[in-house]
């Protein structure tokens, strides 16, 4: 009984907990029909990992707990990718090597986000945002880029506003969808 009272709490809940958030956030209908995202498997992903970024990136440096927190994280986003591959009929031999490839894609997108938020103009993110989110279509307007970057500016603002302790109890908030002005 003291070993229950006393035993560390594993981040699996508050994981799942931030990325039923994310997922959340991620499916709103505006992102599809306002701002071009594709509503396909890759878009979807796109945008789940766009919001998985920005909370990973909030957690990063913030402790063991929030460390222990944000890698869950990104194995619950594996985890899920893997279950979906498979539902959609992908052959059991053939997952591994797309979730290979799906893990390397998203350490790609996180070190290219970073370098675009970083950046104190926009260009560097838009050429994020273009090659990533909006990769599989033809023409992506410059109002949906530059929506998308001040989107993600203002949610990296909001989550540094976000009490790290929650985020790591798996609480997240997101702001509305951008707005094109």
């Amino acid at each position: 009984m003291l070993n229950r009272l006393f035993r560390r709490k594993r981040p699996e809940a508050e994981a799942l907990g931030l990325y039923e958030a994310i997922v959340a956030q991620a499916r709103r209908p505006e992102f599809y029909a306002g701002f071009g995202v594709p509503d396909t498997i890759d878009g979807r992903f796109e945008m789940i990992a766009l919001h998985a970024f920005l909370v990973m990136r909030r957690l990063k440096g913030q402790g063991q707990a929030a460390s222990a927190v944000s890698q869950e994280l990104f194995d619950t986003l594996i985890a899920d990718m893997d279950r979906s591959l498979r539902e959609i009929g992908i052959g059991d031999l053939s997952v591994p090597k797309h979730i290979k490839n799906m893990a390397k894609g998203l350490y790609g997108r996180i070190v290219s986000y970073e370098k675009g938020l970083e950046d104190p103009g926009d260009a560097e993110l838009h050429a994020a945002l273009d090659r990533n989110l909006y990769g599989t279509v033809l023409e992506v307007p410059e109002a949906h880029l530059a929506a998308m970057a001040a989107y993600m500016r203002r949610e990296t603002a909001a989550l540094a506003g976000q009490p790290v302790d929650g985020l790591a109890a798996g609480r997240v908030q997101f702001g509305p969808p951008p707005v094109i002005g």
